[in-house]
């Protein structure tokens, strides 16, 4: 049993070695036994390089193409590091060492942290996927799936049930129908103090209460490769509105060609499989469907994520979204729907959109309800301040 190190000076060194990972040159003399050495063993076999450490002992990096040594590989991590950390750990180990084909076992999978990134590359190789994957598979992205709506549903329906509900404000409300507390706060300069009154020259309320379709938003998603966190969240987001009878929503999907999955929407789980991440672009064409599929544009938000790596016509995309807003629809263009901030985008195009009236931002899946509240209500969105 490792003793713990309470020391502020070997603690720091203990760290600098387990960073530096033990080569000759690292400087720390430390050694390392018990727990440490096995993560140790965990961030070389990852991040090494084949050298010899210090204490004498060989270790080499990589964890080879045997699937045994890399879900012993994937289970000491878990043991060893925090869940964010394995999920890093776990991207980098695809990313670096090739390890993609693995996770078309199923034992594999079983083995893995499943986070968005992981659906991200379970997506990039569903084509691939023999049917003995694939159960296990869809298993994995619907626990992915259910945590992120546990996580975003609650919040995004009452954000826009707000929003929607004062989109629908009147100005000349039956009695019955005024708010008074808005009512009084808009008329307090029509105070007349001598008769201790307000004279309301501006009623507010609302509408009698519907269940009819209030708004109509069209979810247009690039599905190339650098977009998969993005086509994932939007997915999730798009089945929470779709569950809300005062809005009706369409998913579009696209990279070359447009496929709409508006009626996979009451399961975002086949919502991600109908996607294919990878391959070219063409915005055009997307816009070019979306705006076929309007019939109320003053009543409309449209919601481009894209990198605006645009491989169709540019001019008529830009066209397109002119004349979409032109119309009265609400354009709203994400770079991103991720926690990682923007990506590489093409900065042109951004700034083109931006000068016609619809600026390209990255966005949180936290600020996202805030973002479509905002587009509903027609007001400013709350666009980040670093984009």
């Amino acid at each position: 049993m490792t003793t713990e190190v309470t020391d502020p000076a070997q603690v720091r060194l203990r760290r600098w070695r387990l960073v530096l990972g033990g080569d000759t040159a690292d400087g720390t003399g430390c050694a390392l036994s018990g727990q440490d050495a096995a993560m140790d063993g965990a961030l070389t076999a990852l991040y090494g390089k084949g050298e010899k450490p210090q204490g004498g002992r060989d270790r080499s990096a990589g964890l080879g193409a045997s699937a045994p040594s890399v879900a012993r590989w994937l289970g000491d991590i878990r043991r060893y590091f925090p869940s964010s950390v394995v999920q890093v750990m776990q991207r980098d180990a695809i990313d670096r060492l090739g390890l993609a084909t693995l996770l078309l076992e199923p034992e594999m999978l079983e083995a893995v942290e499943a986070d968005v990134h992981l659906v991200g590359t379970l997506l990039s190789l569903n084509k691939a996927m023999p049917e003995t994957t694939k159960e296990t598979a869809r298993a994995v992205v619907r626990k992915v799936v259910e945590d992120l709506e546990k996580r975003l549903a609650t919040r995004t329906r009452a954000t826009l049930t707000g929003a929607l509900d004062r989109s629908a404000r009147i100005n000349r409300p039956r009695h019955h129908d005024i708010d008074w507390n808005r009512t009084i706060a808009a008329n307090l300069k029509h105070y007349l103090p001598e008769y201790r009154t307000i004279v309301p020259e501006r009623l507010i309320g609302f509408g009698r209460a519907s269940q009819s379709t209030k708004k109509e938003v069209i979810l247009c998603i690039d599905q190339s490769g650098s977009m998969a966190a993005s086509v994932v969240y939007a997915s999730v987001f798009g089945a929470v509105l779709a569950s809300m009878r005062t809005i009706s929503t369409r998913l579009v999907v696209f990279d070359t060609a447009v496929v709409d999955l508006t009626d996979q929407l009451d399961d975002p789980v086949d919502v991600l499989f109908g996607t294919q991440l990878g391959g070219g672009t063409d915005i055009n064409r997307a816009l070019a469907y979306c705006q076929s599929q309007i019939t109320r544009p003053a009543e409309t938000v449209v919601v481009l994520i894209s990198d605006l790596y645009e491989g169709g016509i540019r001019n008529e995309m830009l066209k397109r979204v002119s004349a979409m807003k032109a119309s009265g629809v609400q354009f709203v263009t994400l770079l991103a729907l991720s926690d990682e901030g923007a990506p590489a985008y093409d900065r042109e195009h951004a700034a083109a959109l931006a000068a016609l009236g619809a600026p390209a931002f990255a966005c949180t899946p936290d600020l996202f309800p805030e973002v479509m509240a905002a587009a509903i209500e027609k007001r400013p969105l709350p666009i980040p301040d670093a984009v």
